[in-house]
């Protein structure tokens, strides 16, 4: 169960600027690249979406900042509504919300509404080596999902297991996310490339 169901609840509790931070930065394509659960929720996946998202797509970052505990400020994809985001979603044409869920495997579990851009994505984390897959837990169709609440109604969910971040860092703790690995490099550049990147 999750310990808030929106962020209204969180605020009241958490405090910006030491216990979570917020991140974004408009950008001219029309997709936006977002991590909702980032910082120390899904270590990773703000690094990862940053990097994605470059100097032309927009960008947005939930993260947490506490030493531990901080799960607890995950809210779930469909109650997402911190109003920065909010508005960044709905200002775009399309959105690629960065996950980080459990496995063994060193896998991208895909879903979403956008088939177009979904294909696209796949295709190219595949031609670079990545193991993509579908898989029901995550199947990001829900339309309230901060993936799909795009001007269009529309996105794509990339769930990255464990392995798969731990693989693209030094390790996934706060300062060690600093120092990227040759396979970070490869997933972003392949990821770019599907959203039409050269």
């Amino acid at each position: 169960m999750e310990k808030y169901s929106n962020f209204r609840e969180l605020k009241v509790k958490e405090k910006e600027g030491t216990d979570y931070q917020i991140q974004s930065r408009q950008g001219e394509t029309g997709i936006a690249v977002i991590a909702p659960h980032g910082g120390g929720i899904e270590p990773g996946t703000s690094e990862i979406a940053d990097r994605v998202a470059g100097e032309d797509h927009a960008f947005y970052s939930f993260e947490g900042w506490k030493r531990q505990g901080n799960f607890e400020m995950h809210i779930t994809s469909r109650n997402f509504d911190e109003p920065i985001g909010v508005k960044i979603v709905k200002n775009s044409n399309s959105i690629v919300s960065i996950h980080g869920c459990n496995g063994n495997e060193k896998a991208v579990y895909i879903g979403g509404t956008d088939t177009g851009l979904m294909e696209r994505i796949k295709r190219a984390l595949d031609d670079a080596g990545f193991l993509v897959k579908k898989n029901p837990r995550f199947p990001g169709t829900s339309p309230f999902n901060i993936c799909n609440r795009s001007r269009l109604g529309k996105g794509v969910q990339l769930e990255l297991s464990g392995p798969l971040r731990c693989s693209m860092f030094r390790d996934l703790t706060r300062p060690e996310r600093k120092i990227p690995t040759k396979y970070l490099k490869k997933f972003v550049a392949a990821l770019r490339r599907g959203l039409g990147e050269t």
